[in-house]
């Protein structure tokens, strides 16, 4: 994961506080509005159908009321223009069979009655053409509604009134009945309109709207089309259609209504057979109360946005106050690091107390480190004067002693050997250990001198091509093959004839005698030694195999460490300074190659590659 700087994470804290307020807010803005105004709203729109249908019914007993107050008349026409409807007229029982209206047959059954029915247009022909003409309308497309192929309504709503007339028996020997169409009666609805919403517009439209349907046609409204007239002849749509006039239920819901979506309510208009007819609506526009929204919206998002600028601002000038003190530490630390130990970083005089103490503790340690390291530098210059004297002294004490062995070493086998005079069995044991020892002495002189020329890098790599096999294992192997004898040792030269390396040879002599010196010494007695190598890639491997106890982890991990030496009953009765393996290692890594340890199972074997 990828870090970011202090300044940084301060800052995205700041925002990430802010951006869940910004959050909280809006979500908590957009449920007071829903639940508060747009659910209240509708709730209203219940109340505001309920003072609708109250004004409707108002029509209708108006129309009553005027009925009771006059008698029959013979001037029919001056008795509808005085009580102000759209047709009168007066029908005995003869003329029964030719009346339509429901209304008209109830009341010959004795009962005034006063309701909303439904004009077919023959009925509106004979009516007068006048009133016909005002009545028909023609269909227009209307969004949501359903499929259709009529073009033209032809029929009327009509709010009638039916007065039964009585003779001296009391028998109905007449009924005297009118109404007002509804059909185009504007004044009908803006009075519903006014009483319920009062005159209220927005952004030129009507705020709240009242319709009449009959069945699923506007043929009395407020509600305005896209060029700003009166939607007469525009539809209901499917939906509120199959909810009012198929299943006969109210709809309290938001609606599109012609052209805009309306918080509406709309229940259905039954004549007196309760059968529904039409449909009385009434509807607040949505789109106030949507802008009111996105207002308050937006009202909360430029509060979060000057918030979050402000905390912004804070955050970084916060964050720059706690990070400037701190990147002065971060480059003070950095050129502490690079040695610049006298380095000092002056108080910051912070409003942050642990920012100063910070810088106090710095300081001081800056100053015991400079301290530490000015004693250390004294320690390392007597060191190395020391380690200079010992290097110099096992130089020339192993140079002295390398003469002086070489001497002794050979005077000692002319004597073992008889080149100067017989000796005896127990002369020949008596020798035969003193030039083991001189032998052993002999190779940890050699050692301590190679150590020596490697401790002070005298040793330098001279590389040429050399033929592995001639130039190197078979001097190895012909200087112990007299010791691998004794101990009953076959010894195996897998080794290919002509195999050429380009290497040091008098450096990889060294190697191939420790190696070689050390599977004589460990080898099993009587087991076997098998020198290999062969040709990988670019580079060349070679492998020093003996019999005996297989190495264990723990004792490899030991291996070619200076003077480290394995505790083992093998090793216990062999001499060594454990400097041969260090000395290898350091050779065959100066050649730019690897060596290494592996057991196998009935020995060990030990490799190295050089390129």
């Amino acid at each position: 994961m990828k870090s970011r700087n202090l300044k940084t994470n301060i800052i995205l804290s700041f925002f990430a506080v802010i951006f869940l307020l910004a959050v909280s807010l809006a979500i908590f803005g957009y449920c007071v509005i829903k639940s508060n105004i747009i659910e209240r709203a509708q709730r209203q729109i219940k109340n505001d159908l309920k003072v609708a249908r109250w004004a409707y019914n108002t029509e209708i007993d108006r129309i009553r009321l005027a009925f009771n107050l006059v008698g029959p008349s013979n001037d029919l026409e001056k008795l509808k223009d005085q009580i102000g409807l759209d047709y009168i007229s007066v029908v005995d029982r003869s003329g029964l069979r030719g009346v339509s209206s429901e209304v008209v047959r109830a009341a010959f059954e004795g009962k005034a009655l006063a309701a909303t029915r439904i004009i077919g247009p023959q009925e509106l022909k004979e009516m007068g053409r006048s009133l016909y003409q005002k009545s028909v309308i023609n269909i227009r497309p209307t969004p949501k509604a359903r499929p259709t192929d009529r073009k033209v309504l032809d029929s009327a709503m009509a709010a009638g009134y039916a007065k039964p007339l009585l003779d001296g028996a009391g028998h109905v020997r007449a009924v005297m009945y009118g109404g007002k169409i509804v059909n185009r009666d504007f004044d009908l609805v803006d009075k519903i309109r006014y009483f319920v919403f009062e005159d209220q517009m927005y952004e030129g439209r009507p705020t709240g709207t009242v319709t009449i349907f009959l069945d699923d046609v506007r043929i009395a409204t407020n509600v305005l089309d896209k060029s700003g007239e009166r939607a007469i002849g525009t539809r209901v749509s499917e939906t509120v259609y199959k909810k009012v006039v198929e299943e006969g239920q109210t709809w309290l819901d938001r609606a599109f209504v012609v052209t805009d979506w309306y918080l509406t309510a709309y229940e259905p208009i039954r004549n007196i057979e309760g059968r529904v007819i039409g449909i009385l609506y009434v509807g607040i526009l949505e789109k106030p109360f949507t802008d009111m929204r996105r207002n308050i919206f937006f009202g909360f998002l430029a509060i979060v946005v000057c918030a979050s600028l402000l905390a912004i601002a804070l955050a970084l000038v916060i964050a720059q106050a706690m990070t400037r003190p701190l990147t002065k530490l971060l480059v003070a630390a950095g050129r502490l690091s690079q040695g610049d130990l006298s380095h000092r970083i002056g108080m910051f005089n912070s409003r942050v107390r642990e920012i100063d103490v910070l810088a106090e503790a710095f300081n001081d340690m800056a100053g015991k480190i400079d301290e530490r390291e000015k004693k250390l530098e004294a320690l390392n210059k007597e060191l190395a004067v020391l380690n200079k004297n010992y290097l110099d002294l096992v130089g020339f004490v192993s140079h002295e002693l390398k003469g002086i062995l070489s001497s002794t070493i050979m005077n000692a086998y002319t004597v073992r050997d008889g080149f100067l005079g017989m000796v005896n069995f127990k002369q020949r044991k008596a020798l035969d250990s003193v030039a083991r020892n001189l032998d052993y002495l002999e190779a940890t002189v050699k050692n301590f001198l190679n150590l020596s020329r490697l401790e002070k890098g005298e040793i330098v790599v001279h590389k040429a091509d050399i033929l592995l096999k001639e130039n190197v294992l078979d001097a190895a192997l012909d200087a112990f093959a007299k010791q691998a004898a004794d101990k009953g040792m076959q010894v195996v030269n897998k080794v290919p004839a002509g195999l050429k390396i380009m290497a040091d040879a008098d450096l990889l002599q060294i190697v191939a005698n420790n190696l070689i010196g050390n599977a004589v010494k460990y080898g099993q007695k009587d087991g076997q030694i098998v020198v290999d190598a062969s040709r990988t890639d670019s580079r060349v491997r070679v492998e020093i195999y003996n019999d005996g106890r297989p190495l264990s982890q723990e004792e490899i991990d030991k291996l070619f460490r200076r003077f480290s030496r394995l505790k083992s009953e093998e090793t216990r009765v062999v001499q060594g300074t454990g400097l041969g393996l260090f000395v290898s290692k350091e050779i065959i890594e100066k050649h730019e190659g690897s060596i290494w340890a592996e057991p196998r199972p009935n020995g060990n074997a030990f490799v190295f590659e050089v390129g």
